[in-house]
């Protein structure tokens, strides 16, 4: 678990005070104590990089912000950047988060892994998630690929696609996030790739600051496994949805850019509706005093010790 540095402060110091003391933090506070070990080349850091910049131009601090992750090569992210974290099991990030998220509402909840712990192994807490509509921003780092486990197909790959699961070639669909999202109930669903930095700063902090359940697909190709969807790829084919007159608030228009894959793959906002409450809005018990977190456990010390010792 990372250590967020304004932490003890904090306790001591309401945090505009801290703000006014301490002045507006940088990248450079984000960084985690442990460096990525991600292969030289790979999309992730381009996300990590963004992720740092979104939440110091937020002006948000690391105990206020939580990311947990799932498994994979991008599920490591939580370890190198400064804030709240926690990894988690294969494909039941989202299950955590919004266990976290419904604990203390206050927190900026950022939920980090790739296509195959959250579409494939994670699909299923996905799609609950997009439906409760749960107020977390979740990055997914897509590369098309299954990485760590040394190249094999994931839900994303393309028909044909040869790897080493599939030397012959793939004989399956893959599956679109963009649509699944928009039409299961996501409130802000948009797609960013590594060698944009910038425009997926932009992306994130959309999200981040969203009040919903944001995803951001981000084309983070793998640069060891998967050589079809290359950076040269993408570099050819992405084109900004801003740049295409594109309206995030027309239903219609995201859900016919989304198909869209080819010569032109279409990045930035899809689609944006704030007129549809969070999970958390929702819930009766949170609409009145401080977040579940910070209120009194309601139990003795005791009772409370001895279900902690139960349950380790």
């Amino acid at each position: 678990m990372s250590v967020p540095m304004a932490k003890t402060e904090a306790k001591m110091k309401g945090v505009g005070e801290l703000r006014s003391e301490r002045g507006k933090l940088t990248i450079k506070d984000f960084k985690g104590k442990v460096d990525p070990d991600w292969c030289p080349g790979c999309g992730d850091f381009g996300v990590l990089s963004a992720l740092k910049q979104a939440i110091a131009d937020l002006g948000l601090y690391p105990h206020e912000v939580m990311v947990i992750s799932g498994i994979g090569c991008s599920s490591n992210l939580p370890g190198y950047i400064n804030t709240y974290g926690m990894h988690t099991l294969h494909g039941r990030a989202l299950a955590v988060a919004a266990g976290a998220q419904l604990a203390n509402h206050n927190l900026k909840i950022i939920v980090t892994g790739g296509d195959g712990d959250g579409y494939g192994i994670g699909g299923n807490h996905f799609l609950h998630s997009l439906r409760r509509n749960v107020d977390l921003t979740y990055i997914v780092m897509d590369n098309q690929i299954y990485g760590l486990t040394t190249g094999q197909i994931s839900p994303t790959s393309v028909k044909g696609m040869k790897t080493k699961s599939t030397p012959f070639g793939s004989v399956e669909n893959p599956i679109n996030p963009i649509p699944l999202a928009i039409a299961g109930g996501a409130t802000y669903v948009a797609r960013g790739y590594t060698g944009h930095v910038k425009h997926l700063v932009d992306l994130i902090k959309g999200g981040i600051q969203h009040k919903g359940f944001a995803l951001i697909d981000a084309f983070s190709p793998c640069v060891t496994y998967n050589h079809d969807n290359s950076h040269e790829f993408f570099k050819q084919r992405t084109q900004k949805l801003e740049e295409m007159g594109h309206n995030p608030g027309d239903f219609s228009a995201a859900m016919e850019k989304a198909y869209l894959w080819g010569e032109v793959i279409p990045i930035g906002l899809f689609w944006k509706r704030e007129d549809l409450p969070a999970l958390d809005q929702l819930e009766p018990v949170l609409a009145e005093g401080a977040p579940l977190a910070h209120r009194p456990l309601g139990v003795s010390p005791e009772t409370a010790g001895a279900l902690v010792r139960e349950l380790m």
